[in-house]
């Protein structure tokens, strides 16, 4: 627990993420030691004076206690990107959060999450259209991520639970608040059996800089982002420009051709985003089989480099432990989970038993 209160106040330091802070945790020798240490140390640590500096205020500024006192209040809990329990999908892009605060439990099976994101002021359509995809996702195993404000997404987090999925809803705000107020009773549901997240300290309101760092976090938590209704400034857009640049598949809606709320959809379906009307598009666009059928190993061409080195790993030849493709590979354990689950998903590698794999 004392731990914890340091990942907090590193969390709140601008210009240190999991790469600079695991860095200064080899160095240091924990994360303690990282916090306390001198300027002189930190320079030696070859941390560069801005980001000294900002680290030296916040010793000064955050409180590393109230937030701990906090997440027991509102029965949450808070977990960093070294624990196990940490989303694979999640580390895998460009700035994933040092820490989360979690309310709820994150499961293995969210490596298998779509983001459906979209209008504040759905229409009849929008809301026919998320329950024609979220029922076909729930019962392929996905689950459903979104960021709990009014219209489309809410509407897919009540699909998901109608059609008794999980889902994850992401907060602009702190744990110990729920933005909009009046969808406090939807996120209790919702961390029942799924997850209410957010990287922001308890305490913290919903301001209006908070949205887009949310926004990468629903994006990086999933295989792919479907936008159902958008106008043409609409912030959602901001979802699919985090899923494009995190490498993440973008599918649209498309609506009424006269619609406002098409506008948006319309314009990234012109910019490659794939039309997507049935849930059958998903599963096509991200090479998911569902009825068991798989893809030859030998025809499947890597999208990273981490898939190409953990199937040369399974290529040569026989069932591999996970431990052994983590050591073959050089690839971190969490890295490995993730690119094991995708590449399943995908028909690529199949289960051979208790943490084996092998290609298909």
């Amino acid at each position: 627990m004392d731990a914890w209160r340091y990942w907090v106040g590193f969390s709140a330091v601008k210009g240190i993420g999991p790469a600079r802070l695991r860095t200064l945790i080899e160095y240091f020798g924990d994360v303690s030691a990282a916090w306390h240490a001198s300027p002189t140390a930190l320079q030696a640590a070859k941390l560069d004076a801005r980001t000294i500096e900002n680290l030296l205020a916040a010793r000064q500024s955050v409180d590393l206690d109230s937030p701990l006192r906090l997440l027991e209040r509102h029965h949450a809990h808070l977990i960093t990107f070294r624990d196990p329990d940490y989303p694979p999908l999640l580390l895998q892009i460009p700035d994933p959060p040092l820490a989360l605060y979690v309310r709820g439990a994150f499961s293995p099976a969210d490596a298998r999450s779509i983001a459906i994101v979209g209008a504040r002021k759905a229409t009849e359509y929008g809301r026919l259209m998320v329950d024609r995809l979220v029922g076909p996702l729930v019962e392929a195993g996905f689950t459903i991520v979104s960021g709990l404000a009014p219209g489309i997404d809410a509407a897919a987090h009540t699909a998901a639970l109608r059609a008794g999925g999980r889902t994850i809803a992401v907060l602009p705000c702190g744990i110990d608040r729920v933005f909009p107020a009046d969808h406090s009773a939807l996120a209790a549901r919702i961390a029942a059996g799924g997850a209410v997240i957010t990287e922001f300290a308890p305490g913290t309101p919903a301001e209006r800089y908070n949205f887009m760092p949310r926004n990468r976090i629903i994006s990086g938590l999933s295989l792919g982002v479907v936008v159902v209704e958008a106008g043409e400034k609409s912030g959602t857009l901001i979802t699919a420009d985090c899923a494009l640049e995190q490498g993440r598949e973008v599918f649209a809606v498309p609506g009424h051709a006269l619609w406002p709320s098409s506008v948006g959809t319309h314009n990234l379906i012109r910019a490659g985003a794939r039309l997507t009307t049935s849930a059958a598009d998903i599963f096509e666009e991200l090479g998911i089989n569902t009825g068991g059928s798989r893809t030859p190993a030998a025809s499947y061409q890597p999208e990273s480099a981490e898939e190409a080195a953990v199937l040369q790993v399974l290529g040569q030849g026989g069932p591999q432990h996970i431990d052994e493709i983590c050591a073959q590979s050089r690839l971190p354990a969490m890295v490995v989970s993730g690119v094991l689950t995708i590449l399943e998903l995908k028909g690529v590698i199949t289960a051979a038993g208790a943490m084996r794999y092998a290609l298909a």
